[in-house]
């Protein structure tokens, strides 16, 4: 026999038998999960502009489904900075702003050089390994103009923190690079700045394989600020 869990949305079924040591228990997506990645995916690639109202009722139906997981969804990205709920007004997508970019941005010179230096001393050749992949992933969607480049970005960039990041570093980096997505692509936007970040990308990964860490550190800190400083002119 098995338990399910109570909460709305909740599908992991929890085996009360024993089962054999090398067991890997698969994943499971519910539907809040999908419902968070698509109505995330509109935002991020700026489909649901800032300031738009989340109309519930014609999102549950497009999608088939009822409101219940969609508010599900709607409440984690509000703790990502992707939403905002009003009371008696519901959800709206939170707009850009230059006040919103000082602080993440602030707060990543606090964390990411750091935490990058620590990954580059403890990688491995496997994490060298996913990192080079992770680059040529990123430059081939920036080269394409993908909509997905910020989301190659973020990958990049946590496979030079994860090597050395304890769970709770690693989430809050996480967290603030998903908060700051949104930037990166407005910041990528004009001509030229793909190619001076593909650049400045294949420079700190050069470093951060060799273990040169003092340069290392102050080429994050250089990447983060050049693109706050572009934003800067771009939110007035």
């Amino acid at each position: 026999m098995a338990s399910t869990a109570n909460a709305p949305g909740a599908t992991i079924i929890i085996p009360t038998r024993t089962v054999p040591a090398s067991f890997k228990p698969i994943e499971v997506r519910t539907l809040a999960d999908r419902v968070y990645d698509v109505v995330r995916d509109r935002i991020l690639s700026g489909d649901m502009a800032g300031g738009e109202p989340i109309r519930q009722d014609a999102i549950a139906g497009e999608l088939g489904i009822s409101k219940i997981p969609l508010r599900e969804a709607l409440t984690r990205l509000e703790q990502f900075g992707l939403v905002t709920s009003y009371a008696n007004r519901g959800y709206v997508v939170s707009s850009l702003s230059a006040e919103e970019a000082e602080e993440v941005f602030a707060l990543r010179l606090k964390l990411e050089p750091d935490a990058m230096v620590r990954g580059s001393q403890c990688a491995l050749v496997s994490d060298h390994d996913a990192a080079k992949a992770a680059l040529k992933m990123l430059n081939a969607k920036v080269d394409a103009g993908s909509p997905d480049q910020g989301i190659e970005n973020r990958i990049f960039h946590m496979a030079l923190i994860q090597p050395g990041a304890g769970r709770i570093t690693y989430a809050l980096i996480e967290r603030l690079n998903m908060i700051v997505d949104r930037y990166v692509r407005l910041h990528l936007r004009p001509d030229g700045r793909n190619s001076r970040a593909n650049a400045e990308h294949s420079e700190i990964l050069d470093c951060w394989i060799r273990r040169d860490l003092r340069r290392l550190d102050q080429l994050v800190k250089g990447h983060i600020r050049e693109t706050l400083v572009d934003l800067r002119l771009q939110l007035r």
